[in-house]
């Protein structure tokens, strides 16, 4: 019934241990203070600063048990899903969470299956360190509770779970990633498909992306089990596809749409921004400047859908931009309108450079 725990200003002993199989002959020259029933206590956290560094878990196991234990306790529990490399945006969704839930779960994990071979998964930007850094600040109260999931790989089912609490470098340890879509890959073969809502937008030129976030959000559901999921809208199709997921599937979980977050000058906060050029990155606002337009427009009464799409290209174009697509669709069921009469949201997808960047803006005139 005895419990112990290290000291620096403790008295010392040296002592060594003998078990029935035989002693270890090593001795040790350690703090020790002996006590009966100390309480519990959190060795990471300093009473005295008023932020905590997330613990961080890679194992599902301990993760299933961390959220078990907090469920217990009778906490409610968020998960806000991130590939890493944290930016405001992110950042909002988990001040969102942390209004909504007791304790929040931040996953970090690139997801290899929504790439497919030709996609940048390898070039996919990555800075663990600096995302525990920016998470660290934003726990300023002991209510602010925040736990980092940083799996290694979600998709290797040959070694088993480790169970292990353990910090590592972001979404798989430093091994190299390999897309589960490859000849060869790592054996996963189970996949959630949303499959009307999966069609159109990003799905078109993306056939496997939406599969592969399905299922890691499945996964990530399945592991954390969490009360509620926070989710930005500026991928606005992959939102609807976890909503509708949710409720086809029945899983108990509230899933939150945060709007779109926004550099000062208006362009959609994203992770893949940091490879724009200078130039690139001025011609990029092209994107929010016509969504802008367009939603103006709206409001004055313009109610054609082909008027609008017309005008955000043009601008587009005018940037230097290679559009992807530019759709207008209803909010829920992402289906396409040629005239708004109810809540309808613009969509667009371009190319500046090598990189492909999303946006869209929801139009709610009442006409």
């Amino acid at each position: 019934g005895w419990t112990f725990f290290l000291r620096k200003q403790s008295w010392k002993r040296e002592f060594h241990f003998s078990s029935a199989r035989g002693t270890a002959s090593a001795k040790h020259l350690i703090d020790i203070e002996f006590c009966r029933n100390f309480p519990k206590f959190d060795s990471r956290r300093d009473r005295d600063s008023p932020t905590m560094e997330p613990e961080v878990i890679s194992g599902k196991e301990a993760m299933r048990r961390w959220s078990r234990g907090m469920r217990s306790q009778g906490k409610k529990i968020g998960l806000v899903p991130t590939m890493g490399f944290l930016h405001d945006g992110h950042l909002s969704l988990v001040r969102q969470s942390l209004t909504l839930a007791d304790v929040t779960v931040v996953s970090i994990y690139v997801n290899p299956g929504q790439f497919s071979p030709t996609e940048d998964l390898s070039t996919y930007p990555s800075d663990f360190s600096g995302d525990l850094a920016k998470l660290t600040a934003l726990s300023t109260s002991a209510s602010d509770v925040i736990v980092v999931f940083n799996p290694r790989n979600l998709y290797d089912y040959d070694g088993d779970d480790d169970g292990g609490r353990k910090k590592t470098n972001g979404g798989g340890g430093g091994e190299r990633v390999v897309s589960c879509v490859e000849e060869g890959g790592l054996g996963h073969e189970t996949w959630v498909r949303v499959e009307r809502l999966e069609k159109g937008l990003c799905g078109k030129s993306r056939p496997v992306f939406f599969r592969g976030v399905a299922t890691i959000v499945t996964k990530l559901f399945n592991i954390v089990e969490p009360d509620v999921a926070v989710f930005g809208k500026k991928d606005y199709q992959q939102w609807r596809i976890i909503q509708r997921m949710v409720r086809d599937l029945d899983f108990g979980i509230e899933v939150v749409g945060s709007d779109v977050a926004r550099e000062k000058d208006g362009l959609a906060m994203s992770s893949r921004n940091v490879h724009l050029s200078a130039e690139e990155r001025q011609k990029a606002l092209s994107i929010s400047r016509s969504l802008a337009m367009a939603k103006a427009s709206a409001a004055e009464g313009q109610i054609s859908c082909s008027e609008h799409k017309d005008m955000i290209i043009k601008e587009i174009v005018g940037g230097a931009g290679r559009i992807d697509y530019v759709e207008i669709v209803d909010q829920k069921t992402l289906e396409g309108v040629e005239v708004i009469k109810s809540g309808v949201v613009i969509c667009v997808a371009a190319w500046f450079g090598t990189v492909r960047l999303i946006d869209n803006i929801e139009i709610n005139v009442a006409v």
